[in-house]
């Protein structure tokens, strides 16, 4: 038995089980950075937990170190009380990044793989047949269409929960490879690069390294390499959908009716 196939069986068992629960956590704890602009309540969590300490994957890398230590100095350079000021600023930062495109950082993915630069576009089609096959719908895609930043996170967290195996795994790895992982971190270097706080840059770098690293985990632990963007973009050849429906459900929420 070669290398990779000795690796794959000792991450097969009880280490994914345990495994699976920690990349549920995680991506739900980073959807909820994106979700909403932040309240005292918030704020205060994230610094007595001393965030991102609290991430069950511990990033390693260069670029994690480095997200790592933005996020922890944007938290710990918050001032003590947190007031009013503060929150308006961090709202219209939010506002500038996730709902009136201010600083032409779009959280949503067809924006940066569309050739024409067009929101719900072929990729949204895509993350909604994703969803479609785990009984999940978008709340509404109108507001927040399918290939949202946010519920492509929560999505995530739900292929993590829906089994603690091997396959949940490669369902995860194969997600990320043909959505998340294609956008991402050009729009984490867009958001840190533009925003006006180092919060939401850090909490953008921190998602992008978190995605990155667990990808190259998941390619370890599965024994299998990832494939190469121009192997990915062979693969998300356009094709042709339906007439859209409005939804029902977030992913990773509750089963489409």
């Amino acid at each position: 038995m070669g290398q990779k196939e000795n690796l794959k069986k000792r991450y097969s068992t009880a280490a994914i089980k345990a495994f699976c629960p920690v990349l549920v956590d995680d991506m739900l704890m980073l959807a909820s950075l994106h979700d909403k602009e932040p309240d005292k309540v918030w704020l205060d969590a994230l610094r007595n937990e001393r965030f991102p300490e609290g991430l069950g994957l511990k990033l390693i890398g260069s670029k994690g170190s480095e997200a790592t230590v933005i996020m922890d100095h944007a938290l710990k350079n918050l001032p003590e009380q947190i007031d009013n000021t503060l929150l308006d600023a961090l709202a219209a930062d939010y506002a500038s990044i996730y709902l009136n495109h201010g600083i032409q950082a779009s959280p949503e993915e067809s924006i940066w793989v569309d050739k024409e630069k067009l929101a719900c576009q072929e990729s949204m089609f895509q993350v909604r047949s994703w969803y479609e096959q785990y009984g999940l719908m978008a709340e509404n895609w109108r507001i927040r269409p399918d290939d949202h930043l946010v519920l492509q996170l929560r999505f995530l967290a739900h292929l993590f929960s829906v089994t603690d195996s091997a396959a949940a795994l490669e369902e995860g790895a194969r997600f990320m490879d043909e959505h998340l992982l294609r956008w991402i971190t050009p729009f984490a270097e867009r958001v840190a690069g533009r925003c006006e706080t180092p919060y939401y840059a850090g909490i953008a770098l921190l998602t992008s390294a978190y995605c990155e690293e667990l990808r190259d985990l998941l390619a370890t632990i599965l024994g299998q390499p990832r494939p190469s963007p121009e192997e990915i973009e062979a693969r998300m050849s356009p094709g042709q959908h339906a007439e859209e429906v409005p939804v029902s459900f977030m992913p990773g929420m509750g089963p489409a009716v």
